[in-house]
């Protein structure tokens, strides 16, 4: 009967964990890490204190879940454009055309959690905002690579920077970002990323340039 007592106290019977761990990130990826509290967790989670203790750890290790959770979810657009494009090119736009659909989606909290939930932080929060930087920093060498390998075949031209184009295409998602959560819609973001892809140089075949995308 105790036991019974107890479970009922933190955890109700309907707690279901999935849900409640796609609850928790919409409240931090709405809030950011540093103004979300345990009582805004708990309330949009539906569970007392002691489950989300006992089923997530502390408000850390909650968002380090919330935010692996993020990325297979949410952000996993960015590994399938990489594994499924023939070229940089061609990857990193439809990248960049996915994010502006993806961080105007209707419903949802605007922009990408990676991106925006730990911009201001305190010392406290600093360990947070290094994993989020990392994850960041793991797509822009994931351009840069891709890059590094289209210049090598040809695809690219040889005199191409790559670290410096495939930093300028993660500024211009962490810009669409930044821009979706100030309120534009998908269709500004598109025109954003089809400007943005005129910088990238004309990928080459048989040692031709191909013509410019317009």
């Amino acid at each position: 009967m105790g036991g019974m007592v107890t479970r009922s106290r933190g955890r109700p019977r309907s707690f279901d964990r999935d849900t409640a761990l796609e609850r928790a990130t919409h409240v931090f990826w709405r809030h950011g890490y540093g103004a979300t509290s345990i009582s805004d967790l708990t309330a949009a989670m539906g569970i007392g204190a002691p489950s989300l203790y006992a089923a997530f750890g502390d408000k850390q290790t909650l968002f380090e879940e919330v935010v692996a959770h993020y990325v297979e979810v949410y952000g996993s657009f960015v590994g399938q454009a990489m594994a499924e494009e023939p070229t940089a090119r061609r990857a990193v736009e439809r990248v960049l055309r996915r994010a502006a659909d993806e961080y105007a989606v209707p419903g949802r909290p605007a922009g990408c959690l990676v991106i925006s939930a730990a911009t201001n932080y305190q010392d406290s929060a600093r360990e947070v905002a290094e994993k989020l930087r990392a994850v960041r920093e793991r797509n822009a060498r994931a351009f840069g690579s891709r890059i590094r390998v289209d210049v090598a075949a040809g695809v690219l031209p040889e005199d191409v920077d790559a670290d410096a184009l495939a930093r300028y295409s993660a500024a211009v998602m962490q810009g669409m970002s930044q821009q979706a959560r100030d309120g534009a819609g998908a269709e500004e973001l598109r025109s954003v990323a089809e400007l943005a892809m005129r910088a990238w140089p004309a990928e080459r075949r048989d040692g031709e340039p191909e013509r410019p995308a317009r």
